[in-house]
């Protein structure tokens, strides 16, 4: 039991620490519910919450989750965890679920300084010498959770647009410029790719140096799915210098009934951008997903990137959806 519910006069109400498999149930309704509350497209099940629960990073769910709950029901519950953004800098990333019912009460709130509380003990132990930030995303729609980090003082950072092109009928035609292909992906290009990720990726709010292990878990990912890969070579030179590393989630498709792709993995090495390759990439990528039988596709962009990128999609016929804000406040 956790002793936090002193301020709060809602009858039946106690906060509590995770307590296993027996949990998972409740977990997974509170989430679907929360969700739909918010317009996510998110709907789980108990499997789904054991399959995360037991391949989490840097989060203890016995230590590192609150659980709300009345006369015995979860009505929510709040989870951290931790994340290098760089070698001096540490987040601490919270987010929380409540039953559209159980809201502008109290609940949410209490979470929030429970989780606060709860990391600055764990800070205080750990590399002390480093900058240390709590950090929550947060929908458009979530407008009753960004008032409350901007009362406790949480600032907003880059917007994360969901774009969507809802139909794959008149794909535009775009040509690679002269002295690039795409080539068919094998194995022995996987390094190579990798690395043009990461070389593409320093200059995108957040990055962070990746990995063997993220490399590992890039190539075991459900996304890996190279088939459907558009990669552009420079024939002079022999060196990749775009990609657009498509994938397909069946699971998600047959959950929500429909047929999308997804446009994601997007990158132009510096040298080539604002010359069409980013263009061209993503014609061949929304051709390959259509001749995978798909009907939709959809991206996230970030608004804080170098480019225009925004722009750059819409002229490839993707609207905005939605949009996600950070919200990030020091210790």
């Amino acid at each position: 039991m956790i002793d936090i519910k002193s301020t709060l006069s809602i009858s039946g109400l106690n906060f509590r620490h995770f307590k296993g498999e027996s949990d998972y149930s409740q977990i997974a309704a509170v989430l679907s519910a929360s969700e739909a509350a918010d317009q996510s497209e998110r709907n789980v099940n108990p499997d789904d919450i054991a399959n995360a629960y037991q391949n989490l990073s840097n989060c203890n769910p016995y230590k590192d989750i609150i659980i709300a709950e009345v006369f015995g029901k979860i009505i929510g519950y709040a989870r951290g965890w931790w994340e290098n953004e760089t070698n001096s800098r540490r987040l601490y990333k919270h987010n929380g679920f409540l039953i559209p019912e159980s809201r502008r009460n109290g609940i949410g709130q209490a979470m929030l300084l429970w989780m606060e509380n709860h990391f600055r003990e764990i800070a205080a132990a750990n590399s002390p010498e480093i900058q240390k930030f709590f950090e929550v995303n947060v929908t458009q729609f979530q407008k009753g959770t960004a008032t409350m980090l901007e009362r406790a003082d949480y600032q907003p950072t880059p917007h994360f647009y969901d774009m969507a092109r809802p139909s794959l009928e008149d794909i535009s035609e775009f040509t690679l410029p002269d002295g690039l292909e795409i080539r068919s992906v094998n194995s022995d290009h996987y390094q190579a790719i990798w690395q043009s990720v990461d070389d593409n990726s320093k200059d995108e709010w957040g990055y962070k140096e990746p990995t063997d292990d993220d490399y590992q878990e890039w190539l075991a990912s459900p996304h890996f799915q190279p088939h459907l890969w558009q990669v552009a070579w420079d024939i002079d030179t022999n060196q990749i210098v775009g990609h657009v590393l498509t994938f397909i989630d069946d699971a998600e498709n047959q959950q929500f009934n429909r047929k999308r792709g997804y446009t994601e993995g997007i990158g132009i090495d510096l040298s080539w951008r604002r010359r069409g390759v980013a263009r061209a990439l993503i014609s061949h990528s929304l051709r390959a997903q259509k001749v995978a039988g798909m009907t939709e596709s959809a991206l996230v962009a970030d608004s804080d990137s170098t480019f225009n990128v925004i722009r750059l999609y819409e002229s490839c016929g993707f609207k905005i959806t939605k949009r996600d804000t950070i919200y990030r406040k020091p210790f």
